[in-house]
């Protein structure tokens, strides 16, 4: 189970929803609807975590908020 906030707002300048998880940066991802911005999210967190893990690198605690969607 994801624990990490995902904010999830609507970009004019790439036309579609954004799904960003500050708690781990650079983590990101887009869809054309909330739910897909979101699944495409969860699958970017799970890399995001893989990735720094497979180099050694830190993965932060999640601090376990709520979704956004704003």
């Amino acid at each position: 189970m994801i624990k990490y906030e995902v904010i999830i707002y609507w970009s004019e300048e790439d036309q579609a929803f954004v799904a960003e998880a500050p708690e781990l940066p650079g983590c990101a991802a887009h869809g054309a609807t909330q739910e897909a911005a979101l699944a495409n999210a969860l699958d970017a967190i799970r890399l995001w975590i893989d990735t720094a893990k497979e180099f050694g690198d830190p993965v932060p605690e999640p601090k376990g908020r709520r979704l956004i969607f704003a």
